[in-house]
């Protein structure tokens, strides 16, 4: 599992699997979107305006990027 958080646009991002392959955006709200792979499995999770959502002082380990995540 990989985290990775983007301040400059309050982004973070759950990817559950490394595996490269084709993926669907479904939006849950307009703050989550669930990244799910060909066998309709959830791969990743993008949490929109993040900091209002999680306490982020708490999600272990935490990779801040300077660049916005596709």
């Amino acid at each position: 599992m990989n985290i990775s958080y983007n301040s400059e646009s309050d982004l973070l991002y759950l990817r559950f699997d490394d595996k490269k392959s084709k993926l669907i955006n479904k939006r849950v709200n307009e703050d989550i979107v669930l990244d799910i792979d060909e066998n309709e499995r959830i791969v990743g999770i993008e949490i929109l305006n993040a900091s209002e959502r999680i306490n982020l002082n708490k999600v272990l380990p935490v990779t801040h990027l300077k660049r916005k995540i596709a």
